[in-house]
């Protein structure tokens, strides 16, 4: 870095600027690209051009130097700087002050070398921006620390970073489309909390000076848009970021991009075919296929109809034994010793149970798309009954790859019901278990002047990028949370 640090001191000393407001470039490289694909090998033009981009390959030795310059989405383009064209001075003045990872600004024609490489010779230059740390070796492999730390140089080096990048933003704005066609509502709302609500998870607390208060980041939208969804916006949706003070793995993320969407006179099987239609949408919309091939070789289709599984019957296959809302605790527990899976024994009951073993089963060996469908009572409580099924709720999780990518429910509007969910929620919150739900009052309020039947959907915007690419959580989010490095 010293020796950067003293060419950018070089360069003010002789009234230059290593970081001018602006340099006059007349078009891009992709449309330089584009433009002169045609030209046949040693063919020139007197077209001139001003083009900019960062320095990724340089030869700068001799009468004749070269520099490759790179866009943001990865096109690259030679420049040539002879030193017949633009003097001794101002090609010494190339040599000494031009490195690897600057932005460059070059002016001149448009040729194709002898070579057939697409190029500009320049008749004039200028350093754009300087850069005072050296870019890492192009075609060697950033750590997958490296990257995370350093997303701005993972993008640099590595096109699949970019690609990313690209893929999840195309990715959300084929949801987003997706369903202002389908006349949907996009709302926001609040980050900040005064309590904890719409899921059961550990929160995140911080403090409100002006009033005094203590409050929560949010970790799901759902009391909120069922609050709209009461005063008359009957299909709604917020595409925004949840908060969960849980564990970091190769799946979750403490702060992670969530979809959430409810509908007045939907239940969990509208919700189940809008869910398959834009996932379906969104992998046509940015991939162009719904067949996602992984680097590992596994490959499944997000294309046709999806698979679904009822929990307790698919548990029971499982097992080898069936399963139902009237097994006893101590059944399961037996089932989950034997599988050494653990409960916390102050905090277990039925639907914990049957939720942990199907997701040890079954859950974590499903591939292709799957509804599963109709869960323990115990463990949904703003789900409502199933309409058939006595200790069962109208839900489904939608399974990709072993990972829950989405959940649905048919909504439980009936106030008088919930309250008591809420209520018995209380009392294992007050038992130790700090992912149960407290009461909401001003949620049961707005619930009794009258919810219309409704179907309501959860996506996980990360993990659909998950499913689309094989790639882990943190791959997937731009500049994830990371735990900061010793110093």
């Amino acid at each position: 870095m010293q020796v950067r640090r003293e060419k950018r001191e070089r360069i003010l000393a002789r009234g230059d600027e290593p970081y001018p407001v602006s340099v006059p470039r007349t078009t891009t490289i992709a449309d330089v690209r584009a433009a002169y694909a045609h030209l046949e090998t040693g063919e020139e033009t007197q077209d001139e051009v001003g083009v900019a981009g960062r320095v990724v390959f340089l030869r700068n030795t001799g009468k004749l130097c070269f520099a490759t310059l790179q866009d943001g989405e990865g096109n690259r383009l030679q420049v040539m700087l002879s030193q017949a064209v633009v003097g001794e001075e101002s090609l010494a003045s190339f040599k000494a002050d031009v490195d690897l990872g600057d932005h460059l600004f070059a002016h001149g024609r448009v040729i194709s070398s002898r070579r057939g490489e697409l190029s500009v010779f320049a008749d004039a230059w200028q350093i754009a921006a300087k850069a005072l740390r050296p870019l890492p070796v192009l075609h060697k492999e950033l750590s997958e620390e490296a990257r995370v730390r350093q997303r701005y140089v993972d993008l640099i080096a590595r096109p699949a970073a970019r690609d990313t990048v690209r893929l999840r933003a195309a990715v959300v704005r084929s949801i987003r489309e997706n369903f202002w066609e389908r006349g949907f509502v996009e709302v926001e709302t609040p980050m900040l909390q005064t309590r904890p609500e719409g899921a059961a998870a550990r929160q995140f607390e911080t403090h409100m000076n002006a009033f005094d208060i203590d409050l929560f980041l949010r970790i799901a939208p759902e009391l909120f848009l069922k609050r709209a969804a009461v005063g008359g916006v009957e299909k709604v949706f917020e595409i925004n970021r949840n908060f969960r003070n849980e564990g970091v793995d190769s799946t979750h993320s403490p702060e992670f991009a969530m979809l959430e969407a409810y509908e007045a006179y939907g239940d969990y099987d509208t919700m189940a075919v809008l869910t398959q239609n834009l996932v379906q949408r969104a992998a046509q919309d940015a991939l162009g296929k719904t067949l996602v091939t992984l680097a590992d070789g596994t490959e499944y289709d997000l294309g046709g109809e999806w698979t679904q599984l009822r929990m307790y019957d698919s548990l029971s296959d499982a097992l080898g034994e069936t399963i139902t809302p009237g097994t006893s605790v101590e059944s399961l527990l037996t089932y989950a010793d034997k599988f050494e899976l653990s409960f916390d024994p102050k905090n277990v009951n039925h639907g914990k149970l049957v939720e942990g073993l199907w997701e040890h089963l079954v859950g974590d060996h499903l591939v292709a798309p799957t509804f599963v469908r109709d869960f323990p009572v115990e463990t949904s409580p703003l789900t409502r009954d199933h309409r058939a099924v006595r200790g069962q709720v109208e839900k489904w999780d939608l399974y990709v790859r072993g990972v829950e990518l989405a959940t649905a429910y048919s909504e439980l509007v009936d106030p008088v019901v919930q309250r008591q969910r809420f209520e018995a929620q209380a009392l294992l919150a007050a038992a130790g278990d700090e992912e149960a739900m407290r009461i909401d009052e001003d949620f049961l309020t707005a619930m009794e002047y009258a919810m219309p039947p409704s179907g309501g959907m959860g996506l996980g915007i990360d993990r659909l990028l998950m499913a689309l690419t094989g790639l882990g959580i943190r791959e997937t989010i731009l500049f994830p949370l990371v735990k900061p490095a010793q110093q």
